[in-house]
């Protein structure tokens, strides 16, 4: 068993052999799919850090990329097509592919560290604010093409240059007043075109590396054991409770973005 996180041991069959590598990676795994199924996302965010731990960071962002794309299959199939908000996702999807598009093409200039700086400061404002008007009645807003538009640009761009596209995403959906099932499933089919959309890049830039893929292959049965226990909380959960469970996770992915992004620029 090698101790070296980027060259793990790999059997005959070129599966990692290494048991460290099973109890980090099946634990992130989980956790991701566990976000999945319950909020249709949220938990995204612990996989690139956590997989870090047992190979090289790079990898780790292409093996979680794989892996999101498998959680994403499985969870939309575990929501009704039905419960999908329409108005949104049309209105949406045009800009998230297009910050997709301006996030490939900017992929090598860009400073990730500032873009993840900003967006945590954002999404760190948002959550306080919601947390400071708990308990006041805060009125859901109908179908805005300006406020999705915005929302999926901007999840579109973070989310390919500093995976980070959820809080964008959260910031408008979880004030559209929409039950938490539409909630999770509009998030879920938008996240499910939007990663596979943009997996060829990363699969460009990254499948090369040295067992990329069988690292993800290796992990891919816990992914559907992840999306269907986050279903069974989604469903036992009400709406209030998961809400409030998502603003955490939104507060906690702007915490560890904050992290992150500062350690990266003040003390590299």
């Amino acid at each position: 068993m090698t101790t070296d996180k980027t060259i793990i041991a790999m059997t005959p069959a070129g599966l990692p052999a290494d048991w460290i590598f099973y109890a980090v990676g099946g634990a992130a795994t989980f956790l991701m799919g566990l976000g999945k199924g319950a909020f249709g996302g949220g938990l995204a965010i612990l996989g690139i850090p956590m997989l870090a731990l047992v190979m090289d960071p790079i990898q780790a962002a292409i093996v979680t990329a794989l892996l999101v794309a498998c959680m994403d299959v499985f969870a939309l199939g575990s929501f009704p097509r039905s419960a999908w908000s329409k108005p949104d996702i049309a209105w949406i999807m045009p800009g998230f592919l297009g910050g997709l598009l301006v996030g490939f093409l900017v992929f090598e200039w860009v400073d990730r560290r500032w873009v993840a700086l900003v967006i945590a400061l954002i999404t760190l404002a948002y959550t306080i604010h919601y947390f400071a008007r708990r308990g006041a009645v805060l009125a859901g807003i109908p179908v805005s093409p300006g406020l999705a538009s915005i929302a999926g640009a901007g999840a579109g761009f973070t989310t390919y240059v500093a995976h980070a596209g959820g809080p964008p995403m959260a910031m408008y959906l979880l004030r559209r007043d929409l039950t938490k099932t539409a909630y999770a499933a509009t998030t879920v089919a938008i996240f499910t075109a939007g990663n596979l959309v943009k997996l060829p890049g990363y699969v460009y830039s990254g499948l090369g590396e040295p067992g990329v893929f069988m690292k993800a292959l290796a992990l891919s049965p816990i992914v559907p054991v992840g999306v269907l226990a986050g279903r069974r909380l989604h469903d036992a959960l009400p709406r209030e409770r998961l809400f409030a469970l998502c603003y955490v996770l939104v507060g906690l992915a702007g915490s560890k973005l904050l992290f992150d992004a500062s350690r990266a620029l003040w003390f590299p």
